[in-house]
């Protein structure tokens, strides 16, 4: 009788050993395989295959006008980068024009690469592979960072970024840990405060081995959902394919001043658990009662499983943003908003009662020269677009001073009401009444029926793994808001003439001939 007992005991723990296996080891395993062998013409093909489908694609497209891997039936987007607006050569780069020099960067990252392997080799329980300085030489993270100057984040035209996005959706992870931020919040936050830290936020530091690093931010609302009326902009949610979206809009306007960002479905046992060593990150992991596994944000106020984000069971799509050089060696400078907005429930900024207040920005430095004014007025445009009200501050590399770009950093509160346009975000352009006068051009272009701006963000965002990113009402949105924009700009230019709205930025580089501009004909 016991013998009989042993052997369904024995049966039983195999079994169990078998199906743990089978749903968190094997299964996994041909998901990924399957996803990477799909034939491209299936309905969410991945880019290696639609590369290797179409290798005219890496060729096809004029050289300096991007080379998204786009199909033959990908029209708009396609004609879009071959037009005369998206070829206009960017000035001859000089001594100091890049951010980094290769020496450098290579030297600090092989020395972070050795430092992360010596912490890794005392820590037996972690799995994963080393960091490797000799793959990151290679790595198309080393050539997007030496391909930042003083005029973009990256090219038009460099096939690097392509492969880079590739990279942020299936590359294997070494380790995950909490943000920088969050670690400085170390789980403390003040409950009474009305806009809540960075840390309220779940999101993720994901390294990779080639010692690339990235931000995770999982899906927090699902894409058909509005933002609630009722909802304020500094307490509402973000969302993950509003960083994708914004990526994507970001590099059709021509700004490329968001970093590469891609969609992701992260397998939060194996690639989130397993390879932290972050005590408190492990803390927050559990189990629903749906058998799914979750975890959420350590902060005082968020920490618990109501604020959780789950798997299904133990898969969760969510953004991964590139990071940025290190700060050691690329230094940023965090500023203000100008057009900042009140984070309170009943203070307004004097931006918002005070109609002339851009006159008193034009005689502050460094906004009275240069073009950071014009930097200003190209975001809030960018974050008109995508409906984002919460830019407070923004960033910008200390190297290239104040003429430097605009970082488009944290677009993850955009695309939250495709039914709503806030006027009140493009109080910069409003009440300055000046724009560029390629950032004009462009904007005119994408309002043609040729070049219309849902058409080629529809396609643009088929590139990404989590397609459809945005849903048709957002898509719509975008051209309704495009028309919005070009309005205020003409109204600007009856008030006061084209001479003193729009600044001349390109010169000779266009002929204006050659692009009928409704505004610029006033």
């Amino acid at each position: 009788m016991w013998g009989a007992r042993s052997r369904f005991l024995i049966v039983l723990l195999l079994s169990t050993a078998f199906t743990v296996d089978l749903l968190f080891n094997i299964l996994p395993k041909l998901h990924q395989r399957s996803v990477r062998t799909r034939c491209p013409c299936e309905e969410f093909p991945n880019r290696s295959a639609a590369l290797r489908a179409n290798p005219a694609n890496r060729s096809g497209a004029p050289a300096d006008s991007g080379r998204w891997s786009l199909s033959p039936t990908l029209s708009k987007l396609r004609k879009l980068l071959s037009h005369p607006l998206y070829r206009v050569q960017s000035p001859s780069r000089g001594r100091g024009d890049h951010l980094l020099k290769q020496d450098d960067a290579v030297k600090y990252y092989n020395y972070k690469a050795k430092r992360a392997n010596r912490k890794r080799a005392r820590t037996e329980t972690l799995t994963g592979a080393r960091y490797s300085s000799r793959v990151y030489l290679t790595s198309n993270w080393l050539k997007f960072h030496l391909a930042i100057d003083r005029y973009a984040l990256y090219p038009r035209s460099e096939p690097f970024l392509d492969l880079l996005l590739e990279e942020l959706a299936v590359l294997g992870i070494t380790e995950a840990d909490y943000t920088y931020d969050g670690k400085d919040l170390n789980g403390k936050c003040n409950c009474k405060e009305v806009v809540k830290p960075s840390g309220v936020h779940l999101k993720l530091l994901l390294k990779f081995q080639n010692f690339g690093k990235a931000m995770f931010k999982p899906m927090r609302q699902k894409r058909e959902e509005e933002t609630p009326g009722d909802v304020f902009y500094f307490v509402d949610i973000q969302r993950h394919n509003a960083e994708i979206a914004a990526f994507h809009l970001d590099r059709i306007l021509d700004f490329r001043r968001v970093p590469p960002v891609a969609g992701r479905k992260i397998n939060l046992s194996k690639e989130i658990q397993a390879l932290t060593r972050n005590e408190e990150l492990l803390s927050t992991f559990f189990i629903s009662p749906e058998n799914n596994v979750c975890f959420f944000s350590k902060c005082l106020y968020s920490c618990k499983t109501e604020y959780a984000v789950c798997g299904n069971p133990y898969l969760l799509e969510g953004s991964v943003s590139a990071f940025l050089p290190d700060l050691y060696i690329a230094q940023r400078e965090l500023i203000a908003n100008p057009w900042s907005r009140s984070y309170t429930f009943v203070d307004k900024e004097e931006w918002e009662t005070n109609p002339n207040y851009c006159e008193k920005i034009k005689r502050t430095p460094p906004y009275n020269m240069g073009s950071r004014l014009l930097n200003v007025i190209d975001m809030a445009i960018f974050d008109f677009l995508t409906g984002n009200m919460d830019r407070h501050h923004f960033e910008v590399f200390t190297k290239f001073g104040n003429d430097g770009y605009l970082i488009h950093f944290d677009n993850a509160r955009g695309f939250g009401k495709h039914s709503h346009d806030e006027l009140s975000i493009l109080a910069p352009l409003t009440q300055c009444c000046r724009i560029k006068k390629s950032t004009l051009l462009r904007l005119e272009l994408l309002s043609q029926p040729d070049y219309r701006l849902s058409d080629v963000m529809r396609e643009s965002l088929l590139l990404d793994a989590l397609r459809p990113v945005l849903t048709e009402p957002h898509l719509l949105a975008l051209d309704r808001r495009l028309l919005a924009i070009l309005k205020a700009v003409q109204e600007c230019v009856h008030q006061h003439g084209a001479a003193d709205v729009i600044n001349d930025d390109v010169g000779d580089a266009f002929d204006i001939m050659d692009f009928n501009s409704s505004v610029l004909a006033r």
